[in-house]
């Protein structure tokens, strides 16, 4: 058997994981700190404390980069072979989460194109009792991502246990959850909505209004 030659299809979401600097991981602390506007009425998060970061033209350059190297990883995914044009992203949504403990995020998915999550302060003590767990799922405070039927064909879930200063960029669509802890700590991440320019246009030409305003700024 070991002679016979085999292979494996390469497919399913592309997820990125790159890694953010201390600067930047400041930069989005001080204005989760400043900023005031409540997320929790819009996000699937079952936690205290969510907020929008309303300017994001502080930004812009930072997720630019982001969103170039995405493309580069998705034309490497697809084994060289890109789409005539790259896609065009803009930042549609950002939020920052405390998460406390037994605080959690549910199964869930966003809207747009891509979505994101940047770790800002993952402490120690939550490392420490995720390293102690001797469950089977990602364990407390872990990041999982489904896709796929669970059965014994296909692998469906992939697990993460994050440290400060990881970003995970990934489909909007792609369901993913967070797992609670136990530990007296809170866990600070960065999140968002992306929006490729084709289905920018095609939400610019259905609303109108308020809506279609809306959209026209991002």
């Amino acid at each position: 058997m070991s002679q016979l030659k085999y292979y494996i299809h390469h497919w399913g979401p592309c997820v990125v994981k790159t890694e953010i600097d201390q600067q930047m991981i400041d930069l989005f602390l001080r204005e989760g700190e400043e900023s005031k506007e409540s997320a929790n009425d819009t996000l699937a998060g079952i936690l205290d404390k969510q907020i929008h970061l309303k300017d994001k033209s502080k930004f812009n350059t930072f997720f630019a980069g982001m969103f170039n190297l995405y493309n580069h990883a998705m034309n490497q995914w697809k084994k060289g072979k890109p789409k005539d044009k790259p896609p065009v992203y803009y930042l549609e949504r950002l939020w920052i989460n405390y998460q406390g403990p037994h605080e959690f995020n549910p199964p869930h998915s966003h809207g747009g194109t891509l979505s994101f999550v940047i770790f800002l302060d993952v402490p120690m003590k939550l490392r420490i009792e995720n390293q102690n767990y001797e469950g089977k799922s990602a364990g407390p405070g872990g990041l999982t991502f489904l896709y796929g039927d669970n059965d014994n064909h296909c692998i469906s879930h992939h697990s993460i246990f994050p440290t400060t200063g990881d970003m995970f960029i990934f489909p909007a669509w792609l369901k993913h959850w967070v797992y609670p802890f136990k530990s007296d700590i809170t866990r600070i991440s960065v999140s968002g909505n992306v929006i490729d320019r084709v289905k920018l246009n095609k939400l610019k030409n259905k609303y109108n209004g308020k809506e279609g305003e809306k959209y026209a700024k991002n």
